[in-house]
């Protein structure tokens, strides 16, 4: 049997929504466990947090420092960090951890800034240790699939991607830590909407298309009165190859849940893949035909199959797709290729894509070009 590799998190306790998503996500697959944490900086909430997830006082840290130093020492230390912290300690906590020799899993968006994000750009490269990012929809089955039939030209040319991301849980006042920090600026950095979900939605229709953005044309609002950060994104797209797009985002759509969708339209065919049905997914012929192709199917190509647990008819979900990334990552940690594993410049072209976009809608610049 193959040892477990041990993992410390930095944030994720009392009151987080996703460090125990994280943990169960990296446990799942049995090759990694969660041995250690700095839970929170206030010591007694790190304690508590630690107990929650069945770690002791002595490895539930009050800071990652204090984690790194400890950790160090013991022969049974961490050998990774997962950051599941507001975004402006990304780059703080990812440095350290780095510099102390340890490989990193990092939750997206990357960092606060694009500056942050350039900077850990130079301290990966130093370190040259694995280094990942959660965007979790391309850990899905038929997110997989849909990005090797595209690749295998079952699609043609590609010509218009339409990808939108509606919540509506920031509809009204943000109560609650989850929501306080997703709204001000010195916790999230300068993006809001846009940095939480916005940049999955885009991480997305690059990850399955194979295409890259080069312009786009932004518009984004502070719908709630006295938000400082935008609630509300519409963003026009030109991709490299001349197909044209929409990416539409919003915390502020009353009703909706978690309403991430992919439409894919080429000149043979186009597809449809929707996360709260992430079984299935739509495969339009221009003859007319229609498809349904479904998770488990033993017809999926190696990439979606490799990524499903069960048989076709067992829905597989947000979990086995977040411990996709993680079983990923422990290849990478164990020497193996991960090729579809987000990385470092998979990080670079989600804040550059935030920052473009927030500052042209803030200048009503019109298309403005995209450099990431």
């Amino acid at each position: 049997m193959k040892r477990r590799i041990r993992m410390g998190m930095v944030g994720g306790g009392p009151g987080a929504f996703i460090g125990p998503v994280h943990r169960l996500a990296a446990e799942m697959d049995r090759e990694i466990e969660l041995v250690a944490g700095a839970f929170s900086s206030d010591a007694a909430r790190s304690i508590a947090g630690g107990a929650a997830y069945g770690i002791g006082p002595d490895r539930s840290y009050p800071s990652l420092d204090a984690m790194l130093v400890a950790e160090r020492d013991r022969a049974d230390g961490i050998e990774m960090v997962v950051i599941a912290t507001p975004n402006r300690h990304h780059l703080t906590a990812a440095r350290a951890a780095l510099e102390a020799g340890i490989a990193v899993m990092c939750d997206k968006p990357l960092t606060a800034t694009l500056e942050e994000a350039r900077t850990l750009e130079g301290v990966v490269a130093r370190a040259g240790l694995p280094f990942g990012v959660t965007y979790t929809y391309a850990g899905y089955p038929l997110v997989r699939e849909a990005k090797a039939r595209i690749a295998a030209g079952a699609l043609g040319t590609i010509r218009k991607l339409v990808v939108e991301y509606p919540q509506g849980w920031l509809a009204g006042e943000a109560v609650g830590k989850q929501a306080a920090w997703r709204v001000d600026p010195a916790s999230a950095g300068i993006g809001g909407c846009i940095a939480d979900i916005g940049v999955h939605a885009f991480h997305l229709a690059e990850f399955v298309s194979g295409l890259k953005l080069v312009k786009l044309l932004a518009d984004l609002g502070s719908v709630v009165p006295g938000r400082a950060l935008d609630d509300d994104c519409q963003i026009l797209l030109r991709f490299d190859n001349g197909a044209r797009g929409v990416l539409l985002a919003s915390q502020i759509s009353v009703g909706e849940r978690n309403g991430l969708r992919l439409r894919i339209y080429g000149d043979k065919a186009g597809l449809d893949w929707r996360q709260e049905e992430p079984n299935s997914l739509w495969l339009s012929h221009a003859d007319g035909r229609s498809e349904l192709i479904r998770a488990g199917d033993p017809g999926l190509s190696p990439a979606a199959l490799q990524a499903s647990r069960t048989p076709g008819g067992h829905p597989e979900g947000y979990l086995e797709a977040f411990a996709n990334l993680y079983r990923d990552f422990a290849r990478l940690l164990r020497g193996e290729a991960a090729p579809l594993l987000p990385g470092l410049a998979d990080g670079l072209r989600g804040m550059a894509f935030i920052d473009t976009a927030v500052r042209a809608s803030r200048e009503n610049a019109g298309w403005v070009d995209f450099t990431g």
